[in-house]
């Protein structure tokens, strides 16, 4: 009796210890870039947690953008409700609390919201944690995170829920269904209360520690006709660094280039990019 016993532990043991090993290589195949080539999966199914009220919601407005570079890298934001992509997601700093968003709205770090480069906003989105299995549905509200290595950024409410802290390969699928419904629900609330568009506020002395950029071009005739063009919201200089030219509108204080920005995303569309003292910035950090 004592054997079989011994062999039956024995043989469990072994089948633990090989699902484990299953497990520890879920990281085996990963490139360089954070990327995986894994199978996506296939989505369907109740999500239920996308009723939630803030995630349904209308917007203060419905936010695509036309094309934008930072740090010399180019994004197209674009409708795509068939987006299905695997990446890196890290966690929007909890600092940011109460900033403003891309689109108008209020970041809550105690909701489930996210940050694209390139989707509309606001979209809806399954995001898995590959690690571990899990899921949550999300809104996505901002523009981010801009470094290639990740494809989204989080809430640290969502992060808990998928139960990561740091950084972690997540599948992200937009979810055609809702994100037409609350697209719907922003544009046809905007149609009865659309906002005065933001008038243009020439910009003071160049005496602050905030610049504005508008681009980045290789060809220095399309730097200078952005600069034209933007004339109305402040003097754009166009500068060479590298092999580009940027533009950009500098020596702006806090409340000037809170403006300046607000009124080039109400008016043109754009999503322009801030610096402080020369570093990078979150637009919506101020």
């Amino acid at each position: 009796m004592k054997k079989i016993v011994s062999l039956a532990v024995l043989m469990a043991l072994l089948a633990a210890c090989s699902n484990y090993g299953t497990s520890e290589n879920k990281m085996d195949g990963y490139g360089s870039d954070g990327l995986s080539e894994e199978t996506l999966n296939a989505g369907g199914g109740d999500d239920t947690s996308a009723n939630d009220a803030y995630l349904m919601a209308a917007a203060p407005k419905y936010y695509v953008g036309s094309a934008y570079k930072v740090e010399d890298t180019q994004y197209i934001p674009a409708e795509d409700l068939t987006y299905n992509q695997t990446g890196i997601a890290g966690i929007i700093p909890a600092e940011l609390n109460g900033s403003k968003t891309s689109n108008g709205e209020t970041f809550d770090i105690d909701q489930m919201v996210a940050t694209s480069k390139t989707l509309p906003l606001p979209t809806i989105a399954r995001v898995t944690n590959l690690e571990n299995g899990t899921s949550v549905v999300v809104r996505v509200n901002n523009r981010g995170p801009f470094v290639n290595t990740r494809i989204m950024d989080l809430s640290p409410a969502a992060a808990r829920k998928l139960s990561f802290n740091g950084q972690t390969k997540v599948q992200v699928q937009v979810l055609a269904d809702q994100s037409t419904a609350v697209k719907n629900a922003t544009l046809g609330e905007n149609a009865v209360t659309e906002p005065a568009v933001t008038e243009p506020t020439p910009a003071p002395a160049a005496t602050g520690e905030y610049s504005v950029q508008l681009g980045a071009f290789y060809a220095e005739d399309s730097a200078n006709a952005l600069a034209q063009k933007v004339s109305p919201y402040g003097t754009a200089t166009v500068a060479k660094e590298g092999d580009m030219f940027k533009v950009r509108i500098s020596g702006l204080d806090a409340a000037k280039a809170r403006s300046t920005i607000d009124a080039l995303r109400s008016n043109e569309g754009m999503a322009p990019g801030l610096l402080k003292d020369g570093k990078w910035v979150n637009a919506d950090s101020i």
